[in-house]
């Protein structure tokens, strides 16, 4: 029987429903997993995506990103020129879903980016059983394996209150890790203000307006700057530029799943490495195949041929889709 999805220089596709997942052009219809911008492109005639990753889609490419947006929430489903779409939480950062396409009895699973970590801005990955599970391999090496979250930011705060007249600043992708990291800062016992490179503030104020509670946070402006103490958040890219030195002193740290590699760390010149991860590592990665039982599992974007010998010592068919375009996040997304 042949796969009711395809991969293609476009991305994955549906002959049947006449649609991509997370294409890599614009195409007529797509369905996005995530609003991450290797996978939530402009452009598209109809796009099907849950309604918090069509608030993202928005707040960064404005209301005319697509032709037609059409919301699915997590759990929702609906008929497609007979091919069953369903939504269900991939954990990576809000609104992000996995997207289970069903007709002719096969069912295929396209994981997008996820993680198994628990994360209180989005619902926690939901392993769904399938014959086929296309799955993302950015941390598909056995040295991947994430500490505890919380123990990286004690990290941090230890630093700084070794250091009370200096400020923390914590490098970290806009979407997804810098709210993730505010709530990781506040469950560990900072109840002070957080200060925002102007390229967080409309993600997290998006993040807000779906219901999740930062607490204090500012954005950073020519007239106020932090005190003593305080937290700044930036993306990596502005943590050693002109606009960060106005802050000194300074303790740099840098919040990423690459933070495990040493060369990596020392090559962003940060005081603190903190492994914090919105990616599956790779006994997560070997524990979601477990759990998904499926037949057959397609590899994309990472490292795709250690998971496909992992899964062929296990007894698991797999392939790499070998697609060209989805980043692997480097240093800043993951």
């Amino acid at each position: 029987m042949e796969p009711i999805l395809i991969p293609t220089e476009k991305g994955i596709y549906c002959p049947m429903g006449d649609f991509y997942i997370d294409p890599l052009r614009p195409v007529d219809r797509a369905v996005i997993t995530h609003g991450h911008a290797d996978h939530a492109r402009t452009g598209h005639g109809h796009v099907l995506a849950t309604p918090e990753t069509l608030g993202i889609m928005e707040a960064r490419y404005g209301k005319k990103h697509a032709t037609h947006v059409q919301p699915l929430e997590l759990g929702g489903k609906l008929d497609h020129f007979g091919v069953a779409i369903s939504m269900h939480p991939a954990g990576h950062i809000l609104g992000s879903a996995q997207v289970a396409v069903e007709a002719q009895g096969q069912k295929i699973v396209a994981a997008g980016d996820f993680k198994r970590a628990l994360d209180p801005t989005c619902p926690p990955f939901e392993p769904v059983a399938c014959d086929i599970f296309i799955t993302e391999a950015t941390f598909a090496l056995p040295v991947f394996r994430h500490p505890n979250p919380d123990e990286e930011v004690k990290k941090a705060l230890g630093r700084l209150a070794l250091t009370p007249e200096a400020t923390l600043m914590i490098g970290c992708y806009s979407l997804g890790k810098a709210q993730r990291m505010t709530m990781l800062l506040r469950k560990n016992g900072y109840d002070g203000p957080i200060w925002l490179h102007g390229s967080m503030v409309k993600l997290m104020n998006l993040y807000e307006r779906f219901g999740i509670s930062f607490g204090d946070t500012r954005p950073l402006t020519r007239e106020e700057n932090p005190g003593d103490g305080d937290i700044i958040l930036c993306p990596p890219s502005a943590m050693h530029d002109r606009w960060s030195r106005r802050f000194e002193p300074l303790i740099r740290a840098m919040a990423s799943g690459w933070m495990t590699v040493r060369a990596r760390a020392k090559q962003k010149q940060v005081n603190v490495a903190m492994v914090v991860s919105d990616h599956a590592d790779w006994p997560e990665l070997l524990q979601t195949l477990d759990e998904v039982a499926a037949g057959e599992v397609w590899i994309t974007h990472g490292r795709e041929d250690a998971l496909v010998r992992a899964c062929n010592m296990r007894g698991q068919l797999a392939r790499p889709l070998r697609m060209v375009g989805y980043d692997d996040h480097g240093d800043v997304e993951s």
